[in-house]
């Protein structure tokens, strides 16, 4: 283990994974390559659609694809890190690597949360104002919300690794993952860190929080505009509509607030507690959107079959 310089940083932070279960690296090894396959080929499957097939060219696909988007730049951000500890039982990460993938980390998570909300968006101007959907989400504005929700992620998360890098450390180099996210590096921090937990409680409140509490406020508009629909099968088909972005967006903001909480009581809570319900925030919503999207969209398993059918040929 390397020895802390004469700035108090270290050279290296030593990844985790999930050391407390006997014999995990095994399976999991295995497991998280095929979730990995399994989460950049669907993702990026969903984006040739959405570029190449005529039929997808709505707004809601094209948000679809930047989610996607999205998912893979999370995925790339920790896959070597990941697999490095899992298959190669390799745990040492150098601390300005450490800085740059939790940047990527939660800029990736941030975009991801602004796109759902533009997804609930995109249904609530769909059911409530069906004839001026066109005209209300054109393309030009489909483009500014995906550079809003990126130029978002960025700004907010870019004081991250700065607010970091300014501290000294004093507390050991074990992190809780195998990948580094904030309130895990700054647990090992010393020194001056109430602005570290301000500013992540920040963004916390005014990023996660906001866009949920937005996606709901457009559910709630939502379920008021079914209701207004006569017939008991247009509300049904209406609310059909639905069902895949309100799955993407508990499976989304479930884990994540489920790790915020536990890093907030990290006395009381169990460490491999943390290490699974870390690696279910990172890998499984990235995995299950494209899945849950190509399930639910008749128009996007019928585009995957005709493309399909023209490569076979």
């Amino acid at each position: 283990m390397s020895e802390f310089n004469t700035t108090f940083q270290p050279s290296l932070f030593i990844l985790t994974g999930l050391r407390g279960l006997v014999g995990a690296r095994l399976w999991l090894g295995p497991l998280l390559s095929l979730m990995y396959i399994t989460t950049m080929a669907g993702n990026c499957t969903v984006i040739y659609l959405v570029r190449t097939e005529r039929s997808l060219q709505e707004p809601q696909y094209h948000f679809l694809s930047m989610l996607a988007g999205a998912d893979i730049i999370l995925s790339v951000s920790t896959l070597f890190s990941v697999l490095k500890v899992f298959i190669f039982d390799l745990y040492e990460i150098a601390f300005d690597s450490c800085l740059a993938q939790l940047f990527f980390i939660h800029t990736s998570s941030s975009m991801g949360s602004g796109i759902l909300l533009a997804m609930a968006f995109d249904r609530f101007v769909a059911i409530s104002h069906p004839l001026q959907y066109t005209t209300i989400l054109t393309n030009s504005r489909v483009i500014k919300m995906g550079l809003a929700a990126f130029l978002r992620g960025v700004a907010l998360m870019t004081p991250l690794p700065i607010l970091l890098k300014r501290l000294p450390f004093c507390k050991g180099q074990m992190l809780s993952y195998s990948y580094c996210i904030h309130p895990d590096v700054m647990k090992l921090a010393c020194g001056q860190v109430k602005i570290n937990i301000f500013y992540g409680l920040v963004l916390v409140i005014f990023s996660f929080g906001v866009d949920f509490l937005l996606i709901a406020i457009s559910y709630a508009l939502i379920f008021q505009a079914v209701m207004g629909i006569a017939s008991r099968e247009g509300q049904m088909k209406a609310l059909n509509t639905c069902l895949s972005h309100i799955f993407i967006v508990f499976i989304y903001y479930g884990p994540l607030l489920a790790i915020t909480v536990m890093h907030r009581i990290s006395h009381r809570s169990s460490p491999v507690a943390h290490a699974v319900l870390g690696n279910i925030y990172l890998f499984m919503p990235p995995m299950l959107n494209p899945i849950v999207y190509s399930l639910k969209t008749k128009q996007i398993r019928s585009a995957l079959r005709k493309s399909l059918k023209i490569h076979i040929r």
